[in-house]
């Protein structure tokens, strides 16, 4: 069926010129998205063999596409085996980039990758260039598969003694892929209660340290991979990835450090915990902000030095050509480079003997404005809809733009407008911030080498 599929895809889309490839992937996570809810709307998706309704269904199968993890009904409550898997397989789509699973069908068919596929894998994984694509994908996909089965193996540790072998292997799996994913998604609400996600293991090393890993390496990006299988010596690593690794550990081990500070004393999330306790949760909030979706303590009561900071680090996200949502890490610090270049009044953006162009220092600038008007203005549309401060308005609003699914306990409760806005929001996140991106990647240049006559403002 896959291989019909992506013949189709192929010959009608793909070939054609009917659909550029930002239209292409804008469609295709449509289409996934619109086939998720129909499936999810059956009654055999409900656990009470009803039809959850078709809204219900849009929201979910939205969250789960674009690997967000909100929703406004419990995973484990509402859905069934059959609609969990429906959610798992459109999590593992969305993660991955639909094009891409379409286009490597083709290539196990033995059919051959032309220009116009290499150039959907490179969009939807927004990578930097045609050079190795097909290589880069193919292990790609190899590595999901290899990680996502040992994660799944580690939990099983915990989860088949909890809930026994067949529900305690299907826990494992769908866990395992949720996390590698960056969505969010999980299964305990049936056991410690609606939207409780991970917060019955906060004592348990082994299952917090291996979702933060699955999270972790599911979030610094396929071509990362491919230069550490590669070279497997930091001398030898690209700059890219030097960076993307330097950051990531930055960032995961600066937010320990800083939650640990802002939380320790809260009573009502890090408080009561042993030290041990303390720094294994807030490592693992650290984790999960980035794009992840997990929690352990409630978002909701955190302090609002915690919450700024989240909204931070949602933003972010993780790295470009990965499974996480968000800004990119990389892209945050070329904006920090342009900054600290424009403070000291130089031109040229240089670090460690290399340059930075100017397109691509537009291109960050461009982002990160994309991304920063989108979330002032739906942080004031929430709040106006609904009774809560700005700041929890600005939580929900950064988890679902950044497609990171943590959630101050608002997203159930908002009013239907509020929840669309929602939708839009996580699709603006996933599919949007690939869309710019590809069209940076294949914009034309006819009009770059005209020069118009300068005139003088004011700024500052």
């Amino acid at each position: 069926m896959l291989e019909g599929l992506g013949r189709f895809v192929q010959n009608h889309f793909i070939r054609s010129r009917r659909l550029n490839s930002t239209r292409l992937v804008a469609a295709s996570f449509a289409v996934l998205i619109l086939a998720g809810a129909l499936l999810l709307t059956l009654p055999i998706s409900s656990r009470a063999g009803e039809s959850q309704g078709f809204f219900t269904g849009l929201f979910t199968a939205t969250s789960a596409t674009c690997v967000t993890g909100l929703v406004v009904t419990d995973t484990a409550l509402t859905w069934s085996p059959f609609g969990q898997a429906v959610i798992l397989l459109l999590i593992q789509l969305g993660g991955l980039g639909f094009m891409t699973v379409v286009t490597m069908v083709s290539l196990w068919a033995h059919r051959r990758i032309g220009l116009s596929e290499r150039l959907i894998m490179v969009s939807t994984l927004n990578l930097n260039e045609l050079d190795g694509v097909v290589r880069v994908v193919r292990h790609a996909l190899i590595g999901t598969a290899f990680f996502e089965l040992a994660g799944a193996a580690l939990l099983s540790v915990r989860m088949i003694p909890k809930y026994g072998l067949v529900r305690g292997l299907w826990h494992a799996l769908f866990h395992s892929v949720s996390a590698f994913c960056n969505a969010g998604f999980d299964l305990q609400g049936a056991d410690t209660g609606a939207f409780s996600s991970l917060a019955a293991f906060q004592d348990d090393p082994l299952t917090l340290l291996t979702t933060s890993a699955l999270v972790i390496i599911g979030g610094l990006g396929f071509f990362v991979w491919e230069d550490l299988w590669k070279n497997r010596c930091w001398k030898k690593l690209t700059l890219y990835s030097k960076l993307v690794l330097s950051i990531t550990a930055l960032l995961v081990l600066g937010g320990t450090v800083f939650f640990l500070a802002a939380e320790g004393d809260n009573a009502a999330t890090l408080g009561g915990m042993t030290a041990g306790e303390k720094w294994l949760n807030a490592f693992f909030q650290s984790v999960t902000l980035r794009t992840a979706g997990f929690n352990v303590i409630d978002q909701g009561v955190m302090t609002d030095n915690a919450t700024v900071m989240s909204c931070i680090f949602m933003l972010i996200g993780g790295s470009s050509g990965s499974t996480a949502g968000g800004l990119k890490t990389v892209t945050a610090w070329v904006l920090f480079m342009v900054l600290f270049t424009s403070l000291r009044g130089r031109e040229s953006i240089t670090f460690r003997g290399r340059s930075i162009s100017e397109r691509r220092a537009m291109n960050a600038v461009t982002l990160f404005l994309m991304v920063l008007l989108l979330f002032v203005t739906g942080s004031m549309l929430i709040s106006l809809t609904h009774q809560t401060t700005f700041l929890h308005a600005a939580f929900e609003t950064a988890s679902a733009l950044g497609t990171v699914g943590l959630t101050a306990g608002l997203t159930p409760t908002l009013a239907r407008p509020a929840q669309v806005l929602l939708i839009v929001l996580m699709y603006t996140g996933r599919v949007g911030v690939l869309s710019v991106s590809i069209a940076f990647l294949v914009r034309r240049k006819d009009s770059l080498d005209i020069k118009y006559p300068e005139f003088n403002i004011m700024v500052g």
